[in-house]
């Protein structure tokens, strides 16, 4: 039997520390990761079922939720982490606009793989010259000539500018070096990450490792994890009132 959890947002080198003991510990069962761009797969395997097994797999299965707490999207194996988040969109009854950089186009076409993501996926824009980003997203030109368009400021005002043009709950951007060029001062792998969400916009600043197919899968899937993220904390407002 096999079961798996998926974490998002997470460090390979993290997790590995962190599960180091469990995956040393004799018994019936095997626990194993595996990783992908911006995510780590917890596998818990066993060759048989008994009841000494199922009792250690409640026990490991427990541990592993406390360890990882809110950075397991997923117990389905066929579930990802865009099906996770249309469906807390749509439960919420909540829209999305994407305004993308460096992922051209990337993360919508993850949101719109998803049967039904019509619901919530409003627009996106992919803002790839600074005069697009001026012009759609609203970036004003003293940000991009100051700070330049990989930036917390541009990132901020990309995912506002989103909001605000087409009324979206929510807007997700995403600017920053894939490479092969950097910036004056930001390595390849800079990437800034905003979230408009109900008027409160958040940037979140990544260095990513790997080729330029790599970091801009990277970009994608943090930017919807920190979707989720936002979805849950207003979620868990709504329900601490």
């Amino acid at each position: 039997m096999t079961e798996i959890m998926k974490l998002c947002a997470v460090k390979e080198e993290q997790v590995r520390s962190q599960i180091e003991d469990l995956m040393k510990a004799e018994g019936n069962l095997t626990l194993t990761m595996k990783t992908l761009p911006g995510e780590v797969h917890l596998q818990i395997s066993s060759k048989g079922e008994d009841k000494e097994t199922r009792k250690e797999r409640k026990a490991l299965i427990r541990e592993l939720k406390l360890r990882f707490g809110a950075s397991i999207y997923t117990t389905e194996p066929d579930k990802h982490l865009e099906n996770v988040v249309v469906e807390l969109l749509q439960n919420q009854g909540l829209t999305v606009t994407t305004v993308e950089s460096c992922t051209g186009g990337a993360l919508s076409a993850r949101i719109v793989d998803v049967p039904g993501a019509s619901s919530v996926f409003k627009q996106g824009f992919v803002t790839y010259s600074n005069k697009a980003k001026k012009r759609y997203a609203m970036v004003k030109k003293s940000t991009l000539k100051k700070h330049g368009a990989v930036s917390e400021k541009c990132a901020k005002e990309m995912a506002k500018g989103g909001a605000f043009a087409t009324g979206s709950d929510a807007a997700l951007s995403v600017t920053g070096f894939a490479g092969p060029d950097g910036g004056e001062n930001a390595p390849v792998g800079t990437v800034f990450i905003g979230c408009s969400f109900k008027g409160k916009t958040v940037v979140q600043e990544h260095h990513f490792q790997g080729d330029r197919s790599s970091i801009r899968e990277q970009a994608v899937t943090h930017a919807l994890a920190l979707l989720r993220e936002c979805i849950l904390e207003n979620f868990q407002q709504k329900e601490g009132k």
